[in-house]
């Protein structure tokens, strides 16, 4: 049982939560609706769209814009007046177009279409269109946000370098979504036969989209998948953060974590890590490879990226130990 003292701290962090930059919070709070929305469609609806449940692209994207938007609105209720102001006005515009984007990605799933790389009628290529205009300056109003972050203190130096770190390499992996927009190889080849089916772009490297699928990720199990580092680089602005609570956790047991230098050093460490991990994944997809049947290759390269960051944490806790001794 909680004490009533946790009780009443939890109460007040919930309070807190509510004042962060409201459009964004309000966003979150609809994608967490229309995730358990979603959640039941993909239970109770049988169809199926290009090998996944028809429901399933609706329900990753409302998980992912909500965490998106919490992510930001914290950052956002941390910024300095002199920022804040601006920063707010930036995000209450992409709260608009995360609203246009996530009703079009809806409105196709009703009428049993594609959302995206669908090219098969004027209407269905306008609102792809449409989409792709507007991720575009998500992305660029993203970027200018995580600018923005870089000259402001959201905590001590090793939460700041966290989040500052965590949210470039989430501009970096939202940027790889390009990757998947231009026409495959099989496509080009129909266009040149006139046999093109109005498909243009794709998720899968070595194969047509479809066939054998992870769960809940839809990730393909037999060839290459884009969205697999789209995935991992995307979340960055989450994990940098994540690794940093556990390394503050570990340092009530290990003196040398409990130094907020040495944990600013790890922090690095580990951005330096996840951004070779982003392009590990990238340099796998890109070869048409599964993430689920890595080959000796990628697992020697992820084994030399292991190692590379074992031997940096290594250093950065070793010149903590100089300096005491």
């Amino acid at each position: 049982m909680s004490s009533p003292a946790g009780t009443m701290a939890l109460g007040a962090t919930a309070r807190r939560a509510l004042g962060w930059h409201p459009p964004l919070m309000a966003l979150s709070a609809l994608m967490a609706v229309m995730a358990g929305v979603c959640a039941v469609g993909v239970a109770v609806d049988p169809q199926v769209l290009v090998g996944a449940p028809i429901w399933l692209k609706p329900f990753k994207f409302a998980v992912s814009i909500a965490v998106y938007s919490v992510s930001w609105a914290w950052l956002l209720s941390r910024m300095g007046p002199a920022n804040r102001r601006r920063a707010g006005l930036l995000a209450t515009g992409l709260v608009g177009l995360f609203t246009l984007e996530y009703v079009i990605i809806v409105g196709q799933v009703l009428r049993g279409q594609l959302s995206h790389f669908n090219e098969t009628t004027p209407f269905n290529a306008s609102l792809f269109g449409l989409m792709g205009t507007s991720i575009v300056v998500i992305w660029v109003g993203t970027l200018i946000l995580s600018v923005m972050l870089l000259s402001e203190r959201v905590g001590d130096r090793a939460t700041t370098r966290a989040v500052q770190l965590g949210a470039l390499l989430s501009v970096l992996g939202a940027g790889l979504g390009a990757l998947m927009v231009g026409p495959t190889a099989s496509q080009r080849a129909a266009m040149a036969s006139g046999a093109f089916d109005g498909v243009m772009g794709a998720h899968s490297v070595g194969a047509p989209d479809g066939g054998p699928v992870m769960p809940i990720t839809g990730w393909n199990l037999d060839v290459g998948d884009l969205r697999v580092p789209h995935f991992f680089g995307l979340h960055a602005l989450q994990a940098l953060p994540l690794i940093l609570f556990a390394l503050t956790l570990l340092g009530r047991r290990f003196p040398a974590l409990a130094d907020a230098a040495v944990r600013t050093r790890l922090v690095w460490v580990a951005a330096g890590g996840y951004l070779a991990v982003i392009a590990l994944l990238v340099w796998q997809a890109e070869r048409g490879q599964s993430v689920a049947r890595p080959d000796a290759l990628t697992l020697g390269a992820l084994a030399v990226v292991v190692v590379a960051v074992g031997v940096a944490a290594a250093l950065a806790l070793r010149r903590r130990a100089a300096v005491l001794t």
